[in-house]
């Protein structure tokens, strides 16, 4: 007979026996002898999403900048060409896998009745990735729509660790009720999982790495690790020592690029 006691080993357990681990770039000593890198970046079969929005303060989204074609090409088809004034030149070299949708415009950002009117950009954010015109409230009873990022995550986020990873890079510290009778939330969140359900974004990169890489099991356990100021790259010179003499120059080169900027992170966090 078997008997269920309920006892498991903790994650913080299973991570500590571990030791320590760092994910490596990807280098040309990875890749078989006489086989392009590209045709293994086929293999992985995952399917990726990222939406950016700037909602203000862009050149290229007003009449000025359409006429310069800052933001689309002046002709349209595969054969386009960068004007030297695009900002969009930097792209070049990725014409052939750049698909640029021009002529757009959120037309639910509008005002559809009197009392609505001024009220463009506490709507425009809401309006971005849910083309659904939001009910004018400062209340719970928000309404929106589901945004494209989410049904995108219910469709091919089954198959990562976090369907969808939502940040921002400015304070979005307001709730309740913002100008024009609108909820904050309008303003402030991109991503709506329902369309009363809004996603927040994440401005803070220690919240960040916890919510990538974990964090501890207790408030104890994260303030030992808080404590910790010794780099895990440290934990493993050993390892990186005895990898670096297998490697060529340039695989040398993008190492120790690679591990300056994870040293970067660990230092802002």
């Amino acid at each position: 007979m078997e008997f269920i006691t309920g006892k498991h080993i903790s994650r913080r357990s299973f991570v500590r026996g571990m030791g320590v681990t760092v994910a490596l770039p990807f280098l040309d000593a990875m890749v078989p002898a006489g086989r392009p890198w590209r045709d293994l970046a086929a293999d992985t079969g995952y399917t990726r999403l990222v939406c950016i929005e700037e909602s203000m303060g862009s050149a290229g989204g007003s009449t000025w900048g359409d006429a310069q074609h800052l933001f689309a090409p002046a002709k349209t088809g595969r054969d386009f060409d960068f004007l030297p004034t695009s900002q969009l030149a930097p792209l070049e070299e990725f014409r052939d896998y750049l698909t640029i949708v021009s002529n757009t415009d959120c037309r639910m950002a509008e005002p559809y009745r009197a009392e609505e009117i001024g009220g463009d950009h506490d709507r425009s954010t809401a309006v971005f990735l849910t083309q659904a015109h939001p009910k004018q409230t400062q209340g719970s009873d928000l309404y929106l729509g589901t945004s494209l990022d989410q049904l995108h995550a219910r469709r091919f986020g089954r198959d990562t660790a976090l369907p969808s990873l939502e940040l921002c890079t400015e304070s979005i510290d307001r709730g309740g009720g913002c100008a024009y009778n609108y909820h904050c939330a309008y303003t402030t969140s991109l991503s709506w999982v329902s369309p009363n359900q809004p996603l927040p974004a994440i401005r803070e990169p220690r919240v960040v790495f916890e919510r990538l890489f974990g964090a501890g099991d207790t408030p104890e356990d994260r303030a030992a690790r808080r404590r910790t100021d010794r780099s895990m790259i440290d934990w493993i010179a050993t390892e990186i020592a005895r990898l670096r003499r297998e490697l060529g120059a340039a695989d040398r080169l993008a190492m120790d690029e690679y591990l300056d900027h994870i040293r970067e992170i660990e230092r802002r966090i």
